[in-house]
């Protein structure tokens, strides 16, 4: 029988519910990404669980559904590469002021990885071959 994976930094699940709760609370009322994401999101509290399992699937190793966040986010069709500095530092002050310096200093750096990650695929999405970008 395999052992559980350990977390990869110490946090409780009520700390990811607290700072998912707060991010989005914020993200509703945010001038840019307000109307990106009130386009796709009815549900609020719903969505807010889906990213609750995100968050503690990628760091505490819980059970859920793998996602694919590339194929999210290009399917969206209103997400673009620079929306991701300011989603980051939004999320970064909300660790920031939710969670010790350690916890929030691990968090970041994934949560930054993970943004790349995905900029680099809508990236991507916006490029033609040889690095032109599409326009249309």
């Amino acid at each position: 029988m395999s052992q559980a994976k350990p977390p990869r930094f110490d946090i409780s699940r009520d700390d990811i519910i607290r700072v998912v709760e707060r991010f989005y609370a914020e993200v509703r009322d945010h001038p840019m990404m307000g109307p990106v994401f009130s386009v796709h999101v009815q549900d609020w509290p719903s969505h807010e669980r889906q990213e609750v399992t995100f968050w503690a699937k990628t760091i505490l190793h819980e059970p859920g559904p793998s996602l694919n966040l590339a194929a999210t986010h290009i399917a969206a069709g209103n997400v673009r590469p620079g929306m991701f500095a300011a989603w980051l530092s939004l999320f970064d002050r909300i660790l920031a002021e939710e969670l010790t310096a350690d916890q929030a200093t691990a968090w970041s750096a994934l949560a930054h990885r993970i943004g790349r990650t995905l900029r680099a695929s809508l990236v991507e999405r916006d490029t033609l071959p040889g690095g032109v970008p599409k326009l249309t």
